[in-house]
């Protein structure tokens, strides 16, 4: 990779993310992304890097870099938020962040004097503006996203008797956690720089929980707070009528987003590009009582995706196939007529970060380089070029996802791990 330089250096370090677990198009602005991000020493060292998670052994080994020449690089890489490092059995392990949850966040998230974050808000937010991102990741109906909504509490019908599992819960989600850590809104932030942020919202909002807090706190990405400080940072969200956006797991949930319609790129890629699978729905929907609406149009002016349609009937319409479930509107519903009720079918959340990982990896068509983690390696090419076509045949991908299959699948991958 050493003759490479200029554009042909980023042009295949996009490729290299690209293969991550999020697509990303290449085109002139993630150029100039990669360009500002990382330094050409850094983006080689990227490509030459394994996909997946590696100490830094195997890294120097995969690599041929010069142990202690490596870490500082790595080290460079961590701070910016480019490489992601998380203690495992006693040493840190080294993972590439991919651009979503990932390059842009820790970026836009990212504190100190010597932050550029006007430039960097400019070129992402230019990146964004066109649905280039989220068709590579959505069009083809994928169901498998980072995040996923969370039902605010209070906001369903009969709440006493209907079943809200633990996951579902924001409180719960906290109250299980030891750790926690608030940072930036990376979207807001963004918003704020290329003068589109609409809204009131504070900026640090971005919540973090238990394990994942270690590696925002030590790069100055987040602060640790107190379990009472983030209930307080939960309460005022709600208030606000912001949506709560989880990990999309059930167990060991990391991070809650506090999203509005204005500023958050997830909830733009369903209202103004219409890719509703940009944002996994939770387990209900809303519904409105018409006997007991006043058509006030409180929960159409609340909702974030401009789900709730008030123009061509008496009372408000709620386009099911987009809402996100997250209760927004029922919070703001004066006359308790709008309330969240149970889906008539119960939402496929993954049980566990590695299962999200593979199966987002999956849907988008790079899951043979997790499987198959060596760049350099002529049979790992050649194994990642033989598994990726395979797997890209539909009726193959489609059986891996089912109900029938999917299970059995994963277990075999675990298995492959230990």
């Amino acid at each position: 990779m050493g003759h490479l330089a200029g554009k042909d250096l980023y042009r295949t370090l996009g490729k290299k993310i690209d293969s991550l677990t999020t697509r990303v198009p290449w085109n002139n602005t993630l150029y100039e992304i990669f360009k500002e991000l990382y330094s050409p020493e850094e983006a080689e060292l990227i490509i030459r890097m394994p996909y997946g998670l590696a100490n830094l052994q195997h890294i120097a080994r995969s690599t041929k870099y010069e142990p202690g020449k490596l870490q500082k690089l790595l080290e460079g890489l961590c701070a910016k938020g480019l490489v992601m490092d998380i203690w495992i059995n006693g040493e840190y392990h080294y993972m590439i962040s991919p651009m979503v949850i990932g390059i842009f966040e820790f970026t836009m998230m990212r504190t100190g004097d010597d932050r550029k974050s006007k430039e960097w808000a400019r070129l992402f937010h230019a990146y964004m503006q066109e649905d280039d991102l989220f068709a590579a990741n959505f069009k083809r109906h994928e169901r498998v996203s980072p995040l996923r909504a969370l039902p605010h509490e209070g906001a369903i019908v009969d709440e006493d008797h209907v079943e809200v599992l633990d996951y579902e819960k924001a409180t719960a989600i906290v109250d299980r956690a030891k750790k926690f850590a608030v940072g930036i809104c990376s979207c807001r932030h963004e918003k704020l720089h290329v003068g589109e942020k609409r809204c009131a919202v504070p900026l640090e909002t971005c919540s973090t929980f238990d394990r994942a807090i270690d590696y925002l706190v030590r790069h100055n990405f987040a602060k640790e707070v107190s379990r009472t400080e983030m209930l307080e940072n939960l309460a005022r969200s709600k208030e606000l009528g912001l949506v709560f956006c989880a990990d999309n797991v059930r167990q060991g949930v990391s991070f809650i987003c506090h999203c509005c319609g204005c500023c958050c790129n997830v909830l733009l890629g369903i209202s103004r590009f219409g890719y509703p699978n940009a944002l996994v729905t939770s387990n209900f929907i809303a519904r409105i009582d018409e006997n007991e609406c006043v058509s006030c149009d409180t929960c159409a002016e609340a909702c974030p995706i401009k789900a709730i349609d008030v123009n061509n009937s008496n009372h408000p319409r709620i386009d099911e196939t987009i809402c996100l479930g997250c209760g927004v509107c029922a919070l703001r519903c004066t006359t308790g007529s709008l309330k969240l009720v149970p889906r008539k079918q119960r939402v496929l959340h993954p049980e566990t970060t590695f299962e999200r990982v593979i199966l987002q990896a999956l849907e988008r068509g790079t899951l043979q380089n997790l499987l198959f983690a060596e760049p350099q390696q002529i049979t790992h090419k050649f194994m990642r070029g033989f598994v990726g076509g395979f797997l890209r045949l539909t009726p193959v991908k489609k059986a891996l996802m089912s109900d029938a299959l999917r299970s059995s699948f994963l277990e075999k991958l675990k298995s492959r791990g230990r």
